[in-house]
């Protein structure tokens, strides 16, 4: 290698990548209705966000399809990805991954976990987020949270498929349930996402086959919103949100001053 060339890879080796972020999602719209706003507000702002999308929801979350005369498995499965690649388009999302493992129950075996593991190193996520912890509603939802925190510790271990970029120590933000009261979730960072709630609603609409859904995760925005207002200062001195999403992170937060 000569010089120069020697030069411009050490200009591209100190130049900063992309913030970049990572969503696990155990089916094709719970990204859309529990952290479309977070994906489209951090889109905005220049991060490469990515979605793994761990099946279409085709069992258990397309009701609404599987009423249609003569649907079959492979149809209602083109009609979710349909919806996510659209939901996904509107959010500004930089990379969508359907791993269509199947759902209810949600199972991912050795290859798949590879495969996960493989993207969250080629990602390198500041961030990552998932489901609740616990989700009796919904077990499929709480086991996408264990394989998330199982792929990020599998992600970081120097000893897996030695020679490759290991993961540092990215957050894991567990996004709202369905039922909060529930599931033993309990949000500790509102994030404000009124300048992007426009497109969090269009994605919401992209979602046909789950058309019961809409309203109530725009009242849990808005819902949100008032939540945010009264912890950024309250009445007085709040931030005027009218959109926001809550999260409850896992590890510790470092921080240089609060």
């Amino acid at each position: 290698m000569d010089q120069w060339s020697v030069f411009i890879k050490l200009v591209e080796d100190t130049v900063p990548d992309k913030p970049t972020a990572l969503v696990i999602s155990a089916h094709a719209a719970d990204f859309v209705w529990r952290c479309g706003g977070a994906i489209a507000l951090h889109a905005a702002k220049g991060w490469e966000v990515t979605v793994a999308c761990l099946s279409f929801g085709e069992r258990g979350e397309s009701a609404k399809l599987w009423k249609q005369r003569d649907m079959t498995l492979e149809r209602v499965k083109h009609a979710r990805q349909a919806e996510a690649e659209a939901a996904a388009k509107v959010l500004g999302i930089h990379r969508l991954e359907m791993f269509d493992l199947g759902d209810y129950p949600l199972e991912v075996g050795p290859e798949a976990m590879d495969r996960l593991v493989a993207l969250i190193r080629e990602v390198q996520p500041r961030w990552m987020m998932s489901h609740s912890k616990y989700d009796p509603y919904n077990t499929d939802h709480m086991y996408a949270t264990e394989i998330a925190l199982k792929s990020r510790m599998i992600a970081q271990a120097w000893g897996h498929s030695p020679g490759g970029k290991v993961l540092g120590a990215p957050q894991l933000y567990l996004f709202e349930p369905h039922q909060t009261e529930q599931m033993g979730w309990k949000p500790d960072t509102f994030l404000d996402i009124s300048a992007v709630w426009d497109k969090k609603r269009a994605a919401i609409e992209c979602m046909e086959g789950q058309e019961h859904l809409w309203n109530y995760y725009t009242n849990a925005a808005e819902n949100r919103g008032n939540h945010f207002r009264r912890n950024s200062g309250g009445q007085s001195g709040g931030r005027s949100a009218t959109h926001a999403e809550g999260f409850q992170s896992v590890f510790p937060r470092t921080v240089d001053e609060l």
